[in-house]
């Protein structure tokens, strides 16, 4: 499963490269908005109320676990993967949702082709420099949307929204989507994180109000 879901991600991000531009929807859906959800305009910051400022030069993402190519990637590394924009809608637990976030990075498939994971990986685990770390399954992470992110609205990514990398998820509650990003671990059984393991949903499902076990 893993595998198809990874060439149609990456069929997905060869359409968007070639149209014109991304652009925001020209009209909103009508279910756009999941339930239980308010709209915001501005961009309220959560965290542990650490933000770990990182030197260029020692920044790194470690990516392990069931990989056939485990890397330690430097900033250098990072940046001169492929990079690729996607713009998409960005929804927290706590009741608010964003319209339209451009984000800029590499996209999580780009990182599976790096790494080549075994067929028995079924899970990711995310950590951060922060100490913060969630838990997703494999096959939510290769839609088309997912990459990790250096950048917003076309302007580097600020520390407060979890600079210099974060991982976005626009599918699924933003809490699995972890700022500060260090460690991507793949794994064969699923292993909770900081906030599932504290009572919050394992699936996080903005559309049914999945949002505590």
């Amino acid at each position: 499963m893993s595998k198809e879901r990874y060439i149609a991600a990456k069929q997905q991000w060869a359409e968007k490269q070639r149209a014109r531009g991304i652009t925001a929807r020209a009209e909103a859906a009508p279910d756009r908005l999941p339930p239980g959800q308010k709209l915001t305009t501005g961009f309220p910051v959560l965290d542990l109320g650490v933000q770990p400022r990182i030197a260029e030069q020692d920044w790194r993402l470690r990516i392990d676990g069931l990989v056939e190519n485990p890397v330690s990637l430097t900033w250098s590394d990072f940046n001169a993967l492929p990079q690729v924009e996607d713009v998409s809608d960005f929804h927290c637990v706590t009741t608010w949702s964003k319209y339209d976030c451009r984000w800029g990075g590499v996209a999580f498939t780009t990182l599976y082709e790096l790494v080549r994971p075994s067929p028995d990986a079924g899970f990711v685990y995310f950590t951060s420099y922060d100490g913060y770390s969630t838990n997703v399954a494999l096959e939510k992470c290769l839609d088309a949307d997912v990459l990790v992110a250096t950048s917003f609205n076309g302007a580097p990514l600020p520390l407060e929204h979890g600079g210099r990398a974060r991982v976005i998820i626009p599918k699924l509650y933003a809490w699995k989507g972890a700022k500060f990003v260090n460690g991507i671990t793949f794994l064969a059984e699923d292993k909770l994180g900081f906030w599932e393991v504290r009572g919050y949903s394992n699936t996080a499902d903005p559309w049914t109000e999945d949002r505590y076990a």
